[in-house]
């Protein structure tokens, strides 16, 4: 998959936040987060919430792999 949300997951640790505290905090269902956590493409919605919620830009909590998309 092409998208990588692991600066996400390194930014929650170092905010101390679980994933309930996020979905909580930025308005996201579990489903959002469960696609994260398997590298899948979420809405430009969700990652807004995302980055508004933990006032960061969207190059802290996600980037794009070289793999291919299939």
């Amino acid at each position: 998959m092409p998208a990588n949300y692991d600066k996400l997951w390194k930014l929650l640790i170092d905010k101390k936040m679980n994933r309930t505290e996020l979905k909580d905090v930025a308005g996201v269902s579990f489903n959002v987060l469960a696609k994260m956590g398997r590298n899948e493409f979420i809405s430009m919605e969700s990652l807004y919430k995302i980055c508004a919620a933990l006032n960061c830009g969207i190059d802290d909590v996600m980037e794009f792999t070289n793999e291919r998309y299939n």
